[in-house]
């Protein structure tokens, strides 16, 4: 427990001295706890319900990034925190402005991001009265947060402020939403409240099983055929050496999630990319072949076991390690759950496991490897592999990128060759349109001196291209390539594969011409149309000093391979079949 937590567990213990003078206001309350929780960044959009915190904002040592939507504050504090580590913030006023953060709130909590969203609200008195801009925010969040506050007492703040940040990093990390009443920001605090009972201080889980970490050892030291499945808990915990460390003991091959990309080195001899639906041909295969499955950090949703009774079918065990209990045995009835920190349980189980080589096993996933590699067609046009691949190429080992939904998102992931994680950054449970140009502009802010590249496709793009005047106004340089097909890619391949080739309102007949919109916000914009454009126009972007726009237009008919059809086990994947 941090020290602040400490000093306010008690309660009606006054706080530090750190707290505003007796007399200041719940806003200043707010700010300065905010300040004490080690925020420098807030993404937010001032109106009514929230002007008083705005009032005394200026006054703190608060870097305020202004947006244009509230989905794009939103998804720049989940950029933020996914690059950095800390919590993002973001803020809105009540009604529409608050309502408005809700599709960014639930993407981040689906993926497990620690997020604080601060909303102001209509004043007490008239709560219930359908006064103007009055929604109840608490209610329409409640799928999509870990904990909501109300504070009715401006006394409160700084108590509900530390726990929420306790909160939201801890455990399995998430979203949580702190609502404020416009009088309550105004309210005089005297003598500021610590904990009250209602305001519970969330303790880490406890260590592991000791029966359950030592069976789950016993089994992966019988198997013959292990396979590793990691997904963004193992980074969460910091447990990328304990991952990798087991592996290379018992030679279990390692695939991973989408959220899971960068947890263990891409090039590593064990690695086999993505699992799942539109997963690496060679590691559905080896899934679908292994005697002993360790799935750890992961959801184990639909688009990672695709037919649920055919998900690893030879495994005679299966151990399933969440942090969060809720996910265990949710979909997959594993023999083996526990509950604990992935870095923890994984280091206990492998100081009870002997290291063995695993020679015919190795052999057998380099055999897949071969067989199955990533193709994409050679036609002349402009493949989407081949832009991400130039750009892949002149992004440092630090540099983020920041990927849409659709094909571009799978693309990227496929490409990708980075081996920390942290700088893979994607939405994946909720798979969030829109996601990747203010996601990117929240892990700029958090990294100043890194670059950082969204990739997307035109139209998740034209869903917050509103941010690119965030981007600009803020000073924040992001790199922003469009894999332009002029139609909803993943939407069109979906229908050619799954509904006999019915294409139903998938073109983009009318776009904007994006160099020009570039230009027209005051960022660098260029147009490419074919490979030899490429370079020239990627070097140009990366060395231009602020926000760049790359409009690629790639082969329409361009799709995603492999892909495990609508109904089918993970076994039953499809190649591309123009290679």
């Amino acid at each position: 427990m941090s020290s602040f937590l400490a000093a306010i567990d008690e309660p009606g213990r006054e706080l530090p001295s750190t707290a505003p003078a007796p007399g200041a206001t719940g806003a200043e309350f707010l700010l300065a706890a905010l300040v004490r929780e080690g925020v420098d960044t807030i993404f937010g959009l001032p109106g009514g319900a929230n002007l008083p915190i705005y009032q005394y904002l200026p006054t703190f040592p608060l870097r305020h990034v202004l947006v244009r939507h509230e989905q794009g504050a939103a998804h720049m504090a989940d950029g933020y925190a996914r690059a950095s580590g800390r919590v993002g913030v973001c803020m809105a006023t009540s009604g529409p402005g608050a309502l408005n953060l809700i599709t960014g709130l639930a993407t981040a909590h689906f993926d497990s991001v620690p997020v604080v969203a601060i909303t102001g609200q209509v004043a007490t008195a008239t709560i219930g009265t359908d006064a103007f801009q009055e929604s109840d925010v608490i209610g329409s969040c409640l799928s999509v947060t870990k904990h909501s506050y109300q504070v009715r007492d401006a006394r409160d703040l700084s108590a509900v402020v530390a726990e929420a940040f306790h909160v939201a990093r801890t455990g399995r990390p998430g979203a949580v939403l702190i609502d404020i009443p416009k009088d309550v920001q105004q309210q005089p605090v005297s003598v500021a409240r610590g904990s009250t009972g209602r305001y519970r201080v969330h303790r880490a889980p406890a260590p592991p099983s000791s029966e359950l970490v030592a069976r789950a050892a016993a089994h992966l030291a019988a198997a013959e055929r292990p396979v590793i499945l990691a997904g963004r808990g193992v980074a969460v915990a910091g447990a990328q050496g304990a991952l990798q460390q087991l592996a290379e003991a018992c030679d279990a091959a390692v695939g991973n999630t989408l959220l899971g990309t960068g947890v263990f080195p891409t090039r590593h001899p064990l690695a086999l990319g993505l699992v799942g639906f539109m997963g690496t041909g060679y590691c559905n295969q080896a899934v679908s072949d292994c005697d002993c499955l360790v799935m750890v950090g992961m959801r184990a949703d639909d688009r990672v076991t695709c037919r649920l009774d055919a998900f690893a079918p030879r495994a005679e065990h299966i151990i399933h390690i969440n942090i969060d209990p809720a996910e265990l045995g949710k979909t997959v009835d594993a023999d083996c759950q526990i509950v604990g920190d992935a870095k923890q349980t994984l280091e206990a189980i492998w100081e009870q496991m002997p290291p063995r080589p695993r020679p015919a096993w190795r052999a057998t996933v380099d055999g897949w490897r071969q067989r199955h590699p990533l193709r994409h067609p050679h036609n002349g046009l402009l493949q989407p592999q081949e832009v991400l691949a130039a750009c892949y190429e002149r992004l440092g080992p630090d540099d983020i990128t920041v990927a849409d939904v659709g094909l571009n998102q799978m693309w990227a992931a496929a490409a990708w060759t980075g081996t920390e994680p942290g700088i893979f950054l994607n939405s994946g449970g909720q798979g969030t349109m829109g996601f990747a140009l203010p996601a990117a502009i929240g892990a700029q802010a958090a990294n100043r001196t890194r670059r950082v590249m969204s990739v997307c496709g035109e139209g998740g793009f034209m869903m917050t291209l509103q941010e690119l005047a965030t981007a600009v106004e803020a000073d924040l340089p992001v790199k922003v390539v469009i894999l332009n097909n002029r139609q909803l890619g993943m939407v069109r391949q979906f229908q050619d594969v799954f509904y006999a080739g019915v294409r139903s309102q998938i073109d983009h007949a009318v776009t904007p011409d994006f160099q020009m919109l570039a230009q027209a916000f005051g960022c660098h914009g260029e147009v490419v149309r074919s490979a030899a454009e490429l370079g020239p126009a990627i070097d140009a972007a990366m060395a231009y000093p602020g926000p760049a726009l790359l409009d690629c237009w790639i082969d329409p008919e361009a799709n995603i391979y492999p892909i495990v059809p609508f109904g089918k086990g993970l076994a039953d994947f499809v190649e591309c079949p123009e290679s």
